[in-house]
């Protein structure tokens, strides 16, 4: 497994992670086949998997608690479980309680990592952030970062916030490549982790298809495996 060091910090976060997007439903629960599921996760966790990403609003939190299924036999030091508060739950009451019913879903104590999911131009972002270095100095997040963050608001994210912001997570692949013109850099100088959410863009890869299917040709192994390595290639 390949790692990254997490900001400023020594600590190290394997670079793949496992999304559950979809996984015990989307924005409503889908319990039909929670099973399958349950066992497909615990396949990934055996081949290696060890950063799972999940959020309060997959499946209205069932994803969390079928993550929870998932990981239960694991030695919890051995994770690294990121999840994601809901645009609606950033004023500091709510926040707090989105936390715990997260924790209580994946029957966990702590989140090594917790996203704002979308930011939210109705709560100050000063609040969210204020509100969260107050939890994790009280152990139940080890790290804090936001996800779809332009420039402009990671900078202020990054003025504003008590604590480091060690993580944006955005769109990003061989298609969806906007993060580059300037999001990326801005990372790079600020010691921020950028991870890229749909790395294996699931639909439309027609700009792309034909060089892809030429390298996996020559390479002999499949044009995921190169999506992959094309965003493993980048620094952080």
């Amino acid at each position: 497994m390949l790692y990254r060091k997490i900001g400023k910090t020594e600590e190290n976060v394997p670079a793949l992670g496992l999304g559950t997007w979809g996984i015990g439903g989307e924005s409503t629960p889908d319990y039909s086949r929670d099973s399958e599921l349950i066992i497909n996760m615990e396949i990934a966790l055996d081949m290696g998997y060890r950063h799972i990403d999940t959020a309060e609003y997959y499946g209205d939190g069932h994803t969390e608690e079928l993550v929870a299924e998932a990981i239960k036999i694991f030695p919890r030091e051995d994770l690294f479980i990121v999840s994601k508060v809901w645009p609606n739950h950033l004023n500091k009451e709510e926040l707090e309680k989105a936390l715990k019913r997260s924790l209580k879903r994946l029957k966990i104590d702590y989140l090594d990592l917790y996203l704002i999911h979308w930011p939210n131009p109705d709560i100050p972002l000063k609040e969210s952030l204020d509100t969260m270095a107050g939890l994790k100095r009280k152990g139940f997040i080890k790290h804090m970062g936001v996800s779809n963050f332009d420039k402009a608001l990671l900078k202020e994210a990054i003025h504003v916030s008590p604590e480091p912001i060690s993580f944006n997570q955005v769109l990003y692949n061989m298609v969806d490549r906007n993060p580059e013109k300037e999001l990326l850099p801005f990372c790079l100088e600020n010691d921020v982790n950028l991870t890229a959410y749909s790395p294996l863009r699931r639909r439309n890869l027609l700009s792309v298809e034909n060089i892809l299917n030429e390298m996996a040709e020559k390479y002999d192994c499949t044009i995921y495996q190169i999506m992959l390595a094309w965003l493993l290639s980048k620094e952080r």
